[in-house]
């Protein structure tokens, strides 16, 4: 497309959002570099897999992995294109809250509009902490590697190693901060950088895994067949299931948690939104299936010892697997160091798009003191510096929870799936109710299909919130406790009682477009 073009399709672009009743404050950047920077579960998919990896292990082992994977990759694809559909109608930064309020009654759609608001917002703010989390463990399972003896035990053991892993934590949400807050008008660059990275990081572990095999190989039967629930203490059926949240959580959450939820927050950043959002949406999750078959297929005909891995005491066995695979200290910090890589990518990805949400909301007046983080730098590449800072407070404040339960990885993802699984079935069951009149006329539609369609996605993310609120091992103790429901609530408590206080008096919800959408 030439420059002349790119000018004509944002001309029209920036109309259309104005018709939403938005005004353009974000550059818009190249549709190329979007796509990549709006699609990151392509770039991180070995790191959604691999961070969470022991829980696929407590829930069954190999045959919950593949399957569970390709079973959730097809759930997630029916949300995928039932948000892509919506998307191309309205595509704004402002996303699920805006779509509900337009679907929604003249009477509810005020409050629609905020409950799902709220919850993307804490959604976003769950997935970046849980990004920027994850990354930190996988250093504490780097550590490990060449310092097994380092105890990064339950704090009522060592409370001294729960307080460095915190601190570790608290680098890397602060270094993904800081390419948000100073290099923002590089990060696309820098995601293209990530999915270069990804794609030679995937092909280096898939012929090192496959050619040193040091732990031994496994037959065909054990890689796509062996099933041990024993480890969770779940009934067979239900462990399968608790098997299932790492892949939840690379794909769910955003048809939805990175990919789907980058594609709105970025959508006022790029050209030609209605065409391309919907397609950066639907092919993100095959693309990101055939990428986690890549990457798990040969680590399944290779796994150690699963009683081994669920032994060491991170609780984080990536560092161990890999070094038991290679033979090798070294080969085990290689492979290591690339899933490393790729998160601290997703984490600064994840914090953008965080800051993104936050600035949106507040730009509605809907969050407190909304006035000081719907504000954009104009000294720092237009960043929202106060959205930033905010979402990245908040984060380091609920990170403590982790001093306290080391069953907290699995809450922040648990909630992350929980608020923006909800906030964006929110809509997608608003049109169904609607007898999807709403969407009829969208640039992007599943036609006939798309009561099924619509259908199986709402049924799919209920039951992945009840499915977070499961502890993924019984007998329960104080210090593995799933607390994901605890946090979901306390956020619904504190957004009713802000609603009560202040927004149903003073937040508008989204602008009314000025003329019909159909010209977008």
């Amino acid at each position: 497309m030439s420059l002349k073009d790119e000018l004509n399709v944002d001309a029209v672009a920036c109309a259309g959002l104005e018709n939403l009743g938005y005004k353009q404050e974000m550059t818009r950047v190249c549709a190329c570099s979007c796509s990549i920077r709006s699609n990151p579960e392509l770039m991180i998919i070995a790191y959604c897999l691999a961070a969470p990896i022991a829980t696929s292990l407590i829930g069954g082992g190999p045959a919950v992995m593949i399957w569970g994977w390709i079973l959730v990759s097809v759930l997630t694809q029916t949300l995928a294109l039932s948000v892509a559909e919506i998307c191309s109608k309205y595509p704004t930064s402002a996303g699920a809250y805006y779509w509900c309020y337009r679907f929604a009654s003249p009477r509810k759609r005020l409050l629609a509009s905020w409950i799902n608001g709220w919850l993307t917002l804490v959604g976003v703010w769950m997935t970046a902490l849980s990004a920027t989390f994850g990354t930190a463990q996988l250093v504490v399972a780097g550590i490990g590697i060449y310092h097994p003896e380092w105890n990064a035990a339950p704090w009522q053991t060592c409370k001294a190693s729960f307080a460095y892993q915190y601190v570790i934590f608290l680098g890397v949400t602060a270094v993904a901060c800081g390419f948000c807050l100073f290099f923002n008008k590089y990060l696309p660059a820098i995601d293209i950088i990530c999915a270069c990275w990804t794609g030679l990081g995937i092909i280096v572990i898939l012929i090192c895994v496959t050619v040193k095999a040091a732990a031994g190989r496994h037959s065909i039967s054990f890689a796509l067949g062996h099933f041990d629930p024993s480890y969770s203490g779940w009934t067979p059926g239900w462990s399968f299931f608790i098997g299932l949240l790492p892949y939840v959580v690379a794909f769910t959450p955003c048809a939805l948690t990175y990919s789907q939820k980058l594609v709105t927050n970025m959508a006022e950043e790029v050209h030609n939104p209605s065409e391309i959002l919907p397609k950066a949406i639907t092919w993100s999750i095959p693309a990101g299936a055939l990428y986690g078959v890549v990457f798990l297929l040969p680590i399944l005909f290779t796994l150690p010892d699963v009683t081994t891995l669920l032994q060491v005491s991170s609780g984080q066995p990536i560092g161990l697997m890999f070094t038991l695979i290679m033979g090798s200290r070294a080969g085990g910090l290689g492979l290591w160091f690339i899933i490393f890589g790729i998160g601290m990518f997703g984490a600064t990805s994840a914090s953008c798009a965080a800051s993104r949400a936050t600035w949106a909301f507040a730009r509605d007046k809907a969050i407190p003191f909304h006035q000081v983080f719907s504000k954009i730098s104009p000294y720092l590449d237009d960043v929202p510096v106060n959205a930033l800072l905010l979402s990245t407070v908040i984060q380091v404040l609920l990170g403590l929870i982790y001093l306290g339960s080391s069953a907290a990885f699995n809450a922040f993802l648990g909630v992350a799936v929980m608020c923006l699984g909800a906030s964006y079935a929110m809509p997608v069951a608003i049109s169904l109710m609607n007898s999807r009149e709403d969407v009829h006329d969208a640039p992007f539609n599943l036609g006939r299909f798309g009561t099924v369609i619509n259908a199986v996605a709402v049924l799919w993310i209920m039951f992945a919130i009840v499915l977070f609120s499961m502890p993924a091992i019984i007998p329960v103790t104080r210090f593995s406790t799933n607390y994901a429901s605890v946090v979901f609530v306390g956020f619904g408590v504190i957004s009713g009682v802000w609603y009560m206080i202040d927004g149903q008096f003073n937040y508008p919800g989204p602008p009314i477009p000025k003329q019909p959408v159909d010209s977008l």
